[in-house]
């Protein structure tokens, strides 16, 4: 039959690479990998090196370092990032955010020159500030009266690709009631259902790596942070340095809220707990 295609050659990964890959990408995106994981490292790994034609590690990982413009090394971020959510996760939050948080923000500002700015991160496939949006629609009576600016980011160029299209099967959508999913969505087919036109567009979508101070340099006045099963994946290091960075973006008074399986008291003090009715969340101090 002839001998094998290269497509078929599995380059050898040894413990020593994973160690190196997983050093070189926690100082790249401060996710903390290690050999626990190994079976799905490799096989991203492995995925990544054959679309390259690589045949060692060490000529994959020198690609990635120092490729022109950082395309695989963008490539291999999407590998090895998990992105599973759907429509009103843990919604408890987004109930507090439009009985709580809104009103004491807009209570500091002039609706006349402030805007409201409320950033995702990160926001996987869209559904989050999605949500966010709706929520704020369906269940803020002053939302007419500010002008809101919804951000939303994550370091995947591929699932920001898919949150800007707006189109999602019914699993991410089983926890929409009938008449938000018949106001805010369109059926497109028998199993996909699209966000309208101008709730997309009014959703500013970036690529940001929490851990990059130049990419947070740019983000700064911001009322809310949405941070929710992300630091999860941090080590004690990359969570107070992203949690540091989420200070310097926040307006005094705005809030943090992380996911359920995060504490923001293990990470650092900097921020004040504020014990809602609805939710726990984090708050920077006025002073």
């Amino acid at each position: 039959m002839g001998q094998a295609t290269s497509a078929q050659q599995v380059p050898r990964i040894s413990v020593e690479d994973i160690t190196a890959f997983c050093d070189f990408f926690y100082k790249k995106t401060g996710i903390s990998m290690d050999a626990s994981r190994r079976y799905f490292i490799d096989r991203r790994l492995e995925e990544r090196m054959l679309a390259n034609e690589c045949k060692t590690f060490r000529e994959y990982l020198s690609l990635v370092k120092f490729q022109a413009g950082g395309a695989e090394m963008q490539a291999l971020i999407n590998e090895m990032t998990v992105n599973e959510t759907y429509f009103f996760r843990e919604d408890y939050q987004f109930t507090c955010l439009t009985r709580r948080m809104l009103d004491e923000i807009a209570d500091n500002k002039d609706p006349r020159r402030d805007r409201i700015r409320i950033w995702s991160i990160p926001c996987s496939t869209g559904e989050e500030p999605y949500t966010i949006a709706i929520s704020i629609l369906e269940n803020w009576k002053r939302a007419s009266e500010f002008d809101i600016e919804i951000l939303a980011s994550d370091i995947d160029t591929r699932v920001i690709a898919k949150a800007q299209q707006g189109i999602y099967q019914a699993r991410a959508l089983h926890r929409v009631p009938t008449n938000i999913r018949e106001t805010y969505f369109q059926q497109i087919d028998r199993d996909n259902w699209q966000v309208i036109k101008d709730l997309r567009e009014s959703i500013d979508f970036s690529i940001v790596n929490v851990t990059n101070p130049a990419h947070m340099a740019r983000l700064r006045n911001i009322d809310v942070i949405f941070c929710r099963n992300l630091l999860i994946y941090f080590d004690d290091i990359s969570r107070r340095r992203a949690a540091e960075h989420f200070f310097d973006a926040l307006n005094p008074g705005g809030f943090v809220c992380l996911g359920h399986s995060e504490s923001m008291s293990r990470i650092s003090n900097i921020f004040l707990p504020r014990k809602f009715p609805e939710a726990l969340v984090h708050q920077r101090p006025m002073k």
